[in-house]
């Protein structure tokens, strides 16, 4: 499980970074997630695939995650939702359909769970894989909340 621990901790640093994020949030989020993450791989919250070449060196990688939601007009029925996160390819791997076949993989997951409805966030280098899937976008806004200095 550590080995499991340290590469998807290296993935999302690398797929974060990829997508432009400054060393300087990476390093402390990394840590962060690590600690999140540890307790989530023991319990089995989190799970996901990792794909190994023939001599067990891995190269690309798929979190997912059951969430709890309020039934939506998306998944009127359903108070779960799946998310999947940290899909990562190894750049020299990337282009041979490694990623879809994960996004299938999940796609089995979810279905086998009885959940109707998966969410992600894509990246703009991921944006059109998760399109020639079918994936849409949704009208998600967000925002971060200042902290204020006590007066």
């Amino acid at each position: 499980m550590e080995a499991d621990l340290a590469l998807i901790c290296r993935h999302r640093y690398d797929m974060f970074a990829s997508a432009g994020h400054a060393a300087a949030v990476l390093a402390p989020m990394t840590g962060a997630f690590r600690v999140w993450l540890h307790p989530r791989l023991v319990t089995g919250d989190y799970f996901g695939w990792i794909a190994v070449l023939d001599d067990a060196t891995p190269v690309d990688g798929l979190g997912m995650m059951v969430i709890d939601w309020p039934p939506h007009p998306a998944h009127p029925l359903q108070s779960a939702r799946g998310y999947i996160l940290n899909l990562f390819v190894e750049a020299e791997h990337r282009g041979q359909g490694l990623a879809s076949t994960l996004m299938a993989r999940a796609a089995q997951e979810a279905e086998s769970r009885g959940l109707d409805y998966l969410v992600l966030h894509a990246t703009a280098m991921g944006r059109s894989l998760y399109e020639s899937l079918g994936w849409q976008q949704t009208a998600e806004m967000s925002i971060t909340v200042k902290k204020t200095a006590p007066p």
